[in-house]
């Protein structure tokens, strides 16, 4: 042998080639084994910092690795990959047969492991001396991603780091925090939440709140993440979410105007049609539109040349459904069935955009009404034409009088108010789903439900209110019958959030209400606060058959009222008790596209494709609307 050191009488230190090296069944690691291509990439770099532990072979010419299989096993990689000769010498300690296991045991338990934390301060400390990001991956054989993600981890504030080391912040909330460089930002939002706030989601959403997200924001698809960096926009990325591509945006200013700007050629192409007027707004939602009348466009009878297209589409649909039905068998049983599939695709395509460009609207309304160039939901360009504003609907009404006509066409009528309401049923039972609403927002915001209280107790003393209504009864007769007027209530997350509040406050107060005073004066006045805002929610009574009672409007003000977090338009619990005009109202802000075709659908079949549409859209009926 090239080397030999004594380590003590029973140990020697060889260099012996690798071909004489072989794992050792007496190796008392069983598992693991793993990464060894990233090893055998760290070893080629940096060399084997650890020698291997083995015992000599009867045949007096190999040895058995009895720690370090690991290590063997990259060695005879890289060698494989003609990287090391396979007579390379590797450093190996020779111990007694006997101590084989007692060896493999030793090295594997005493051992103890690198702490995540020590390891993120290495890598950054690597950086600080010069080294390149790159040559780190290759050196651990790990990616640059990985390198990247542990510099971020440790830029985390040293106070979360030091918890870290004491398990009192686990790995998933610091990558969580890791979301921003500030480290105030990273500490309040991690010490000033309470526990059951400090999931490793709630913190990014602490820590991104004002940011918009790059992947799920409309906004953000139309113009593009690439394009606003571009433009000088700064991105906050998040190294450790599962989406490579996660980005969130800082500049909602810029966002908005690059958006108005990649709008700019079709609201271009819009004004070219004749529209009084074009407003392009980025983001708007169905409440904005909910302020405008629409005016729906005429179909035009179809020319010759049309007619005779439209006739000859209709015919070959029609062949290609009889042959799918089992009238051409042995065609479809050739494989053609999806090539008749596709052509009725196409087929359908062409219909539609004849359909399309039979719905006109008249020069009247074109001289009054305009359009709105925005963005929809899927991040695509969507324009709602036809819309009428305060004062576009009186220049109709008085054409709509003198009786003008064009092209033979009368123009459109806006709706009346008699069309907008909706049954007494149906009002009571969304006004039941905004009552259990009010009430779970109530319950989280105690400084709101103090007004309330005093508001109402003021009204009782200083005013004759005997003509004042409002949602908060006093008497303190909790409104526990709300699925009687929405038999769908119990489903919702309102009524769950409410039950939760309250089962809180069961476990804390006494059983019987003997001690209860002393008990409430024992509170704090933070707590008392938060247990008068549960009782005062159960109090609200917003229940009305009228659609346009706003009895409880400014409590609903008071509290950022989102309905949209609390009901969700479904066919049961809304499409099907209104009026189908109602359902296209509803289409039409959701996915104008979608209007033309189910209007010569059928009631139930609308009904259906509403439910779809509006999920996940949180579109609201004027009734439940802020």
């Amino acid at each position: 042998m090239n080397m030999h050191t004594t380590i003590t009488a029973s140990q020697e230190l060889l260099l012996i080639p690798m071909s004489q090296l072989r794992p050792s069944a007496r190796n008392v690691r069983k598992t693991g084994g793993t990464s060894i291509p990233e090893l055998a990439s760290s070893i080629a770099r940096v060399g084997l910092l650890q020698n291997l532990t083995v015992i000599a072979c009867d045949d007096g010419e190999h040895y058995e690795v009895v720690a370090g299989a690991r290590r063997l096993a990259a060695l005879k990689l890289l060698a494989k990959k003609k990287r090391l000769p396979s007579a390379h010498e590797v450093p190996c300690l020779v111990v007694p047969d006997a101590a084989a296991r007692t060896a493999s045991l030793t090295e594997n338990v005493q051992r103890e492991a690198m702490h995540p934390a020590d390891q993120f301060e290495a890598f950054q400390a690597l950086i600080e001396e010069g080294r390149p990001i790159e040559d780190i991956a290759a050196d651990f054989g790990v990616t640059p991603p990985v390198v990247q993600r542990r510099l971020k981890l440790a830029n985390v504030s040293p106070r979360l780091l030091a918890d870290y080391r004491a398990d009192a912040v686990t790995l998933d909330q610091l990558m969580a925090l890791a979301i921003t460089d500030d480290h105030a930002a990273q500490e309040t939002a991690f010490y000033e939440s309470p526990e059951w706030q400090r999931s490793p989601h709630a913190l990014r959403e602490h820590l991104t709140e004002r940011d918009i997200d790059g992947l799920r924001d409309p906004l953000a698809r139309f113009v593009g993440v690439a394009a606003y960096e571009a433009a000088g926009g700064t991105v906050r990325r998040d190294l450790f979410s599962e989406d490579a591509e996660q980005a969130y945006l800082t500049d909602a200013e810029l966002l908005d105007r690059l958006a108005r700007e990649k709008l700019a050629a079709s609201a271009d192409d819009v004004r070219a049609e004749g529209w009084a007027w074009v407003d392009v707004v980025p983001r708007i939602m169905p409440a904005d539109l909910s302020v405008l009348h629409r005016v729906r466009p005429d179909r035009r009878k179809p020319n010759a040349k049309e007619a005779k297209r439209i006739a000859k589409l209709e015919a070959r649909q029609q062949a290609i459904e009889d042959k799918l039905e089992g009238g051409d068998a042995a065609e479809i049983a050739e494989g053609k069935a999806q090539t008749l599939c596709d052509e009725s695709d196409k087929l359908d395509a062409e219909l539609e955009a004849i359909e399309q460009s039979l719905m006109v609207f008249s020069p009247d309304v074109l001289s009054v009404a305009g359009a709105v160039v925005t963005v929809d939901h899927a991040g695509e360009i969507a324009v709602h034409r036809g819309l009428l504003r305060e004062a576009d609907t009186e220049a109709l009404r008085q054409v709509q009088e003198q009786g003008r006509h064009t092209d033979g066409a009368v123009v459109p009528k806006t709706q009346t108010m008699a069309d907008r309401t909706v049954s007494a049923k149906l009002a009571r039972q969304l006004s039941a789903h905004r009552t259990a609403a009010l009430q779970a927002e109530l319950a989280r915001q105690p400084g709101v439900a103090l007004v309330a209280v005093v508001h109402r107790l003021v009204l009782h003393t200083f005013y004759d209110d005997r003509h004042t209504d409002t949602a908060l009864q006093v008497s303190c007769t909790p409104q526990d019958a709300l699925d009687r007027c929405a038999p769908d209530l119990p489903e919702s997350r309102a009524v769950t959030a409410l039950a939760d509040a309250r089962q809180v406050w069961m476990d804390e107060l006494p059983v019987k209400t003997e001690g209860l005073f002393a008990a409430l004066q024992a509170l704090s006045q933070d707590d008392l606060l938060s247990l008068l805002a549960v009782c005062v929610a159960g109090c609200i009574d917003a229940v009305s058959p009228h659609e346009t009672d706003g009895k409880a409007n400014e409590l609903a003000s008071a509290l950022g009222l989102d309905m949209a977090k609390w009901w969700t338009a479904t066919a049961a619990g809304y499409f099907a008790q209104v009026s189908k005009a109602r359902v296209l109202e509803a289409v039409q802000c959701i996915a104008p596209d979608q209007v033309r075709a189910l209007g010569l659908s059928k009631k139930p079949e609308l009904v259906a494709a509403a439910e779809r549409l509006a999920a996940g859209t949180g579109w609201l009926p004027a009734m439940l609307r802020s």
